[in-house]
């Protein structure tokens, strides 16, 4: 297990982009979150096998189709600092 933390920048809120994140991670058996930023950003939490949360990540560049996505940042987040393991994927 492995987790990640992304910050998603371009037209990435109003465009169904949390949600189709949230669709994506359940597919892959990530869990996690995905919540909107004051400034224009999303930032998701994904933490599942090294395979599935890449997948994700390769998919944050894509989004939804009505997403531009113009950066990805991706940090590493060590297990033992979340506060808690989340169950499933939440849209924040």
């Amino acid at each position: 297990m492995i987790a990640r933390r992304c910050w998603v920048s371009g037209r990435v809120q109003g465009v169904y982009y949390r949600a189709s994140a949230r669709q994506q991670a359940m597919r892959l058996g990530v869990h996690g979150h995905a919540r909107n930023l004051a400034d224009g950003r999303v930032e998701v939490l994904a933490i599942g096998s090294t395979e599935a949360t890449q997948a994700l990540i390769d998919w944050l560049w894509q989004g939804p189709p009505a997403a531009a996505v113009t950066s990805v940042e991706v940090n590493e987040v060590r297990l033992e600092e979340l506060a808690a393991m989340p169950a499933g994927f939440s849209v924040q």
